[in-house]
């Protein structure tokens, strides 16, 4: 028996625990528990045995090993040939640790023996009994405790020591095996160890379970095949065309009339082969015959017949839309050249130009004019390449890209197929689907086009491509070129009230439930909304008026019954509210210092007053509205050759030192920028300086240079269309841009006087009242 208290040497175990009695091998290979395994064999060969908290410390110390640990005699020690030291030790009495000591690189303790209480009595005979017994079923069970291990325990009639040999039987974690060799109390240890060995064994009745599960799944997967084989064998004797033999039959007979190129009936006819072969329960069957599917819904040959009367399709766009006449000069060039040839690549257009303009419905009208069929994606916001390209078919839930659902959609080879939106895509870390459109695009590639999910060649050529967009720099140069761009800029007053007339204003009275006898709206009504309550290209803000109207007439004729309404000019205020806009002179006199610039946006042209003051200073030149590096650089080429030729210009030489100067354009919360605002901010800063009030009338264009210059600018008909709209008289503009004149609608230019101009000189002596000595 040992003794109550002893100092001996300590050997930290890692991943181990051996209890009271039990007899086992340790191998042992840390220096410093070498060297306690050799004092205590110079002693009385009695090591203290102590488990760690953390198995991955290599030199634990006082606080990483468990204070309750086994005082152990060291039985037999052999040292093996690679340097570790086998060790048999026998297992004595439980013991705790009081103190630690490190002397001579080996780390004693003094322990105290931990007594358990031997007596027997009837409550832990029956706890022995029900362990017994629990481990008799757990053995049963796991199959990895042998019945003579059992056997040997049962001879047992210690209740402490069954408990402890069937914990280091069972697969517990080492924190569970610690905490019954820290129990004492041999009855708590009995409980403790039948709940664990409870647990154990529901465990191992649950795998149980699974497992009879899955092989019942298997054995009747297999049942079905068997089955299935029989039953195509039965189908075969006896002629049967039902089930999958059938289906089979019927698919290979769509995809010998679908008229699919040589080499993509082949691809198909392979696919159905390896669809017969899989079983219907699988996961690939459901893949293969989609895609199988997707090839007999595209279509390969069919096609819509031209129609290649001009005048027909003439009248069709002339009553869908007023006005574009360039669109439509180029659709039936198209038609011509198709009439003659009969055989023609299908163009590539885009349609640029502001919102609200009609780009998407003449798209539509030139499908109907064709006789095509029309199908419309849009582009918006795409950011994916597999969009465009369509996902692989190795992807869970692969679906074609927009391109080959849209031919799908259309059910020919020939469609007008509108890409909406074009110039809003990105790019992120899935792909460029810009780039991706290139090969779309190319009339030299798309008859091959491909498509990551059909993986065989699509021919395109025979496609009509028509594209929007809103704003052509930002799309890409290589996709911009291959487009063929026609700019729509708006409309003019006059077609705008034309296109309200014949389209807008029937369209709403439809929406509303109302006939012409119920509402007329004269145009003069028509003309002040377009000059007092829109200011846009296009004519989306028009309908949103007209549809208002309409919304306040059925007010009306409901609740106080009346049969017709007839707005005028006079009673407008009365369903529209207060006019929105000024219409006329963009400014109401002659100002100093201010002048009116004509700007080319996103969503049309539009006209741009530049303000400028002087006030005491030295020379300092502020620019606020917001503007971008162009147009600043814009105002200090202004500054500058007023500067250099302040003494042709009549302006003290030394202006720059007596004041600050302040060039704002208003609306400061909207962005601004665009190489033509020089000359307008080279007026302005000089009308300050001279004290010459700019004339009202008068709108102006193009870029200066630090002689004195004025370069050419584009989007002319946009702004000359603004100018229009604002009610300017004049137009100065870049001589260069003389020939974009024949592009503005003859009604405007009729309103408008050009004046062409080389240089700042020329500009002034339009522009400023009183002549420039």
């Amino acid at each position: 028996m040992a003794k109550k208290e002893a100092t001996i040497p300590l050997l930290p175990l890692r991943g181990l625990l051996v209890y009271p009695t039990m007899v086992l091998h340790l191998d042992v290979g840390r220096e410093k528990s070498v060297q306690a395994l050799e004092t205590a064999m110079m002693d009385d060969h009695m090591i203290f045995l102590a488990t760690q908290k953390d198995i991955s410390i290599d030199e634990p110390g006082e606080d990483d090993v468990y204070r309750v640990g086994t005082y152990t005699k060291i039985k037999q020690m052999l040292k093996l040939p690679n340097g570790t030291i086998r060790v048999l030790v026998e297992g004595l009495e439980r013991g705790e640790i009081r103190s630690f000591q490190e002397e001579n690189d080996t780390l004693t303790v003094s322990i105290q023996t931990l007594e358990e209480n031997a007596d027997k009595d009837v409550e832990s005979e029956a706890l022995m009994r029900t362990l017994l017994e629990y481990f008799e079923q757990y053995i049963k069970l796991s199959k990895k405790v042998s019945a003579e291990t059992f056997a040997s325990v049962a001879d047992i009639d210690e209740p402490g020591r069954v408990a402890d040999l069937v914990a280091s039987h069972l697969p517990l974690k080492l924190k569970e095996k610690q905490e019954v060799l820290e129990t004492i109390d041999v009855k708590e240890r009995l409980h403790k160890v039948i709940s664990m060995i409870n647990n154990e064994k529901e465990v191992l009745n649950l795998e149980k379970k699974i497992g009879q599960r899955v092989k019942r799944s298997m054995e009747r997967t297999q049942k079905e095949y068997y089955l299935r084989e029989q039953m195509k064998a039965i189908q075969k004797e006896l002629g049967d065309k039902e089930g999958k033999t059938g289906e089979i039959s019927s698919l290979s007979d769509k995809i010998e009339d679908a008229g699919m190129p040589e080499e993509i009936k082949a691809a198909a006819l392979k696919e159905l082969d390896r669809y017969e072969k899989v079983p219907s329960s699988s996961a690939e069957s459901a893949v293969i015959r989609n895609y199988i599917d997707w090839l007999l819904a595209l279509p390969w040959t069919a096609s819509t017949e031209d129609r290649l009367d001009l005048r027909v399709a003439e009248k069709i766009l002339n009553d869908d839309h007023h006005g574009l006449e360039k669109v439509k000069e180029r659709v039936l060039e198209y038609l011509a050249v198709q009439k003659l040839t009969n055989s023609l690549k299908g163009p590539i257009l885009c349609l640029a130009g502001p919102p609200g303009v009609g780009k998407t419905s003449l798209a539509r009208s030139i499908a109907k004019s064709l006789n095509r069929n029309f199908v419309r994606i849009s582009l918006g916001g795409v950011r994916d390449e597999s969009e465009i390209r369509g996902h692989r078919r190795t992807y869970v839930g692969a679906m074609p890209g927009r391109i080959i659902q849209g031919m799908k959609k259309a059910g020919s080879v020939n469609p007008v197929f509108l890409l909406d939106e074009i110039d809003k895509m990105s790019s992120d870390f899935r792909g460029d689907p810009s780039s991706a459109l290139l090969e779309v695009l190319d009339p030299e590639q798309n008859h091959t086009f491909s498509d990551h999910y059909i993986e065989e060649t699509y021919d395109l050529s025979n496609v009509m491509f028509v594209a929007t967009a809103n704003n052509l720099a930002t799309i890409p140069g290589p996709l911009r070129d291959r487009m063929e761009i026609i700019t729509i800029a708006g409309y003019t007053e006059l077609e705008k009230i034309q296109i309200a007339k014949d389209h807008l204003l029937p369209k709403q009275l439809e929406a509303h439930g109302l006939k012409k006898a119920n509402l007329q709206v004269k145009e003069t009504a028509l003309q002040n909304v377009v000059r007092y309550y829109t200011r846009e290209a296009g004519v989306r803000g028009m309908e949103r008026q007209l549809a208002a109207i309409c919304r306040k007439a059925a007010k009306k004729i409901v609740s106080e019954e009346k049969k017709k309404i007839i707005i005028t000019d006079k009673n407008l205020q009365e369903y529209l509210g207060k006019t929105i806009f000024r219409y006329g002179q963009a400014e109401v006199e002659d100002q100093i210092g201010v002048a009116t610039g004509l700007a080319y946006t996103t969503v049309g042209g539009d006209t741009l007053s530049i303000e400028v003051s002087l006030s005491p200073g030295k020379g300092k030149l502020i620019l606020t509205g917001k503007l971008g590096d162009v147009m600043k650089e814009s105002a200090q080429a202004a500054f500058s050759f007023i500067r250099s030729n302040s003494k042709s210009l009549n302006i003290d030489s030394d202006f720059h030192e007596k004041h600050d100067i302040h060039i704002h354009v208003p609306e400061g919360a909207v962005p601004k920028d665009g190489p033509s605002a020089g000359i307008t901010m080279a007026t302005a800063l000089i009308s300050a300086l001279t004290g010459k009030p700019v004339r009202k009338e008068v709108g102006m264009t193009g870029e200066i240079t630090l002689r004195g210059r004025v370069l050419p600018i584009g989007g002319l008909k946009e702004k000359s269309l603004s100018a229009h709209r604002a009610g300017l008289k004049k137009i100065i503009l870049p001589r260069e841009n003389e020939k974009d004149l024949e592009d503005i609608p003859e009604s405007v230019r009729n309103d408008l006087t050009f004046v062409l101009v080389s240089t700042i000189e020329e500009v002034l002596m339009h522009a400023l009242t009183g002549e420039m000595k």
